[in-house]
């Protein structure tokens, strides 16, 4: 296992993270005993991220990991979450807001039995809530010392740049990663989100790496799992047609399907963190042998035609040649004139 850096700080956090969502369930998810091997199992393969949210399982989740983490605790970067409504009927217990950041981060304490979070996540943008109190009020709690770093998952790319912009003029504390849906059935966050992420240095963690199992290849095989049969199969040619070829690469490869899509998703030049889900010590085994699988040109340029999604406008309107030489035909002589070394379009654009 290797590491990498969180965002623009020094945190190092490994290339590989472990999802708790599924941890604290007996019934469809990872009892507390089998929840403390996997950490074991992932522990021992060098990871060091384990990431949950105060709302999976309705708190037995952090209960879980809390206790499966007790005397670890300084071995892990600890990851949570906050937003989604945790006391029915109480308006103020959803949202950004600083009630809301308060009471949910004082509970998430309590349950993952530690004094502070590494890494907090806003869960997804509540749009009532000005950013400017939602960065203050994360920047407050972590010169409290009860947050180490903040995140956002399954915010707008715009909304995260301007927030950050914000943090770094007021001398707040920025994001340092973004969480997203991501894998080769969901690629729209290549439109905004991965550029904007890389332009300002910001982690990217993925969460959905296997499409909730769709890339497995096992509802194909009419295999039972999180989702009916019926719903996915010929819910979507093209996601049919994605899975069935990440399984010809697997079977060409002698690897599983599961690691060929997350090794295609490490290959990414977002180069994101992939986050896996197990309920079993066999699942997490298959996905973390993936830092094994390499592939080749031919068969990640397969994936990638397959999987393409439009990159809608204005991405596509300054793929046009003809619009390019137009938009930018006087800037383009200036330019001659002033950097006689610099030939063509691509050259000015960067």
């Amino acid at each position: 296992m290797k590491y990498t850096m969180l965002g623009k700080t020094g945190l190092r956090v490994s290339e590989l993270c472990l999802g708790a969502g599924t941890f604290g369930e007996d019934e469809w998810g990872a009892a507390t005993p089998v929840a403390s091997r996997l950490v074991d199992q992932y522990a021992e393969a060098g990871g060091n991220f384990v990431d949950t949210a105060n709302v999976y399982g309705g708190g037995l989740s952090e209960r879980c990991v809390g206790e499966v983490l007790s005397g670890r605790r300084d071995r892990f970067v600890l990851a949570t979450k906050y937003n989604a409504m945790t006391r029915p009927g109480d308006v103020n217990s959803a949202g950004n807001h600083r009630k809301n950041l308060v009471s949910s981060l004082e509970t998430s304490l309590r349950r993952l039995r530690t004094d502070r979070i590494d890494l907090l996540w806003l869960h997804a943008r509540d749009p009532f809530t000005p950013v400017e109190e939602v960065m203050r009020a994360l920047d407050d709690q972590i010169r409290a010392g009860k947050i180490l770093y903040v995140g956002a998952s399954n915010w707008p790319a715009w909304e995260v740049s301007r927030a950050n912009m914000l943090a770094e003029l007021r001398g707040w504390s920025a994001f340092a990663g973004i969480q997203v849906r991501y894998n080769l059935l969901e690629r729209t966050p290549e439109r905004e989100l991965l550029p904007m992420a890389g332009a300002c240095d910001v982690s990217v963690f993925a969460w959905g790496p296997l499409a909730e199992g769709r890339l497995t290849g096992k509802y194909l095989r009419s295999e039972s799992g999180r989702l009916s049969v019926e719903n996915w199969a010929g819910d979507s040619e093209r996601d049919t047609a994605v899975v069935r070829e990440v399984v010809r690469i697997a079977e060409e490869g002698g690897w599983t399907p599961a690691q060929v899509a997350l090794a295609w998703l490490r290959g990414r030049p977002a180069q994101p963190l992939p986050i896996l889900g197990a309920t079993r010590e066999s699942q997490l085994a298959d996905t973390l042998a993936c830092l094994d699988v390499r592939l080749d040109e031919a068969q990640t340029r397969r994936l990638d035609e397959l999987s393409q999604v439009p990159m809608g406008f204005p991405n596509e309107l300054m793929r046009v040649p003809k619009f390019t030489r137009n938009a930018f035909s006087d800037r383009w002589q200036d330019l001659e004139h002033r950097r006689p070394a610099a030939r063509t379009v691509a050259d000015f654009l960067g």
